[in-house]
């Protein structure tokens, strides 16, 4: 057996770890020269502990490298975390001094701009609320040489477009200037009831227009109830109370009071639209059924004057090439708040909501 085996098997064992109660003095003479010189000798420590194994060093080397490796991610991570937290505080603080809209007082002549985009509805980027502010201030700015409404919407609902509708004509007698109306992809239904309003109206050759009608949409789940073996149990003061409920039968004396509802409002509708486009309008007897057509269909039927985009009409018919955008926009924290927000319920509250609606 070769005697130098002990010392290679001795030598292959994992280095002891450093006695925690050394003295740091002891550590740093450590690392002097003499001391590896010492250690290797085969000279034990001194009762003082003035020397430690040179072995050592290697460890408290590498113990000290993780160390500072360490505190310099945690500050960088730091850094970072700060920096972002800061920037949303700017951003914050920013977007609560911002204007809500782009448009403002101007000295220039120019031409106004007001969007209407979406469902109309309320609470809603096309509400009433919303467009009557924007039209009330480009109509007031003494620099707004006509207003054009830039029309981007199936419709929505009739009390919201009327009322629209009605603050246009107020506006226009008041100020006593003019409103076009520029369609892109879609003015349908109470979109259209809004653009009957205007003096002009222009369109895209392919754009959809029309739907000149009213609707009442509903689920009925009487014969689900009955499959299913689900009694429906309504209790209500007054006979009509419980009206196009969908769980219960829709009654003919219900249906018919419904209707006649509905042929109202659409009345209402055609008045609107007779009103606002006069001896232009060549009627057809599906004209108010409901139907609707493409922008150059439109032309030809009186419910559009030509084609032209909002660049167009800015140039070229209200002769101020200068656009200003009157249209309320919601800055960032309000952005936030609606979607991290209220608006996580929102979706929900909307189906229940819309379990019947007139449009």
């Amino acid at each position: 057996m070769n005697p130098n085996d002990d010392s290679r098997a001795e030598s292959d064992l994992p280095r002891p770890i450093p006695d925690a109660t050394a003295r740091p003095e002891d550590i740093l003479n450590a690392t002097a020269p003499g001391a590896s010189a010492h250690a290797a000798a085969g000279s034990a420590p001194t009762p003082g502990g003035s020397a430690v194994p040179g072995r050592y060093e290697h460890v408290i080397e590498q113990f000290a490298h993780d160390y500072l490796r360490d505190r310099r991610s945690d500050r960088r991570w730091k850094s970072f975390f700060r920096l972002i937290w800061v920037s949303v505080l700017l951003l914050f603080i920013w977007s609560m001094f911002s204007a809500k809209h782009h448009g403002g007082a101007t000295t220039g002549p120019h031409t106004a701009l007001v969007e209407v985009r979406g469902e109309i509805a309320p609470d809603t980027e096309a509400s009433a609320e919303l467009i009557n502010a924007a039209l009330k201030a480009a109509f007031e700015d003494p620099g707004s040489q006509a207003v054009v409404l830039r029309i981007n919407s199936p419709g929505g609902s009739p009390v919201q477009s009327g009322i629209v509708n009605d603050e246009l004509k107020r506006l226009k007698a008041l100020h006593k200037k003019k409103v076009y109306a520029v369609v892109e992809e879609i003015c349908a239904s109470g979109a259209y009831y809004i653009a009957a309003g205007a003096d002009e109206i222009y369109v895209d050759k392919a754009s959809v227009v029309g739907s000149i009608g009213v609707l009442m949409d509903g689920f009925g789940f009487t014969e689900v109830m009955k499959k299913v073996g689900v009694e429906r149990r309504l209790m209500t003061a007054g006979e009509n109370k419980g009206m196009l409920d969908p769980f219960s039968p829709v009654t003919p004396r219900q249906q018919a009071y419904a209707q006649a509802m509905l042929d109202q409002i659409h009345q209402q509708f055609i008045a609107v639209v007779r009103e606002g486009r006069g001896t232009r309008l060549k009627e057809t007897p599906e004209m108010f059924s409901g139907l609707f057509w493409n922008g150059e269909q439109a032309v030809q039927l009186g419910l559009a004057d030509g084609t032209g985009t909002l660049d167009y009409v800015a140039r070229e018919v209200v002769k101020a090439e200068d656009v200003v955008d009157y249209t309320p926009r919601d800055n960032v924290a309000e952005r936030i708040a609606k979607r991290f927000g209220a608006a996580m319920g929102e979706g929900a509250v909307k189906a229940v909501r819309s379990t019947m609606t007139i449009r």
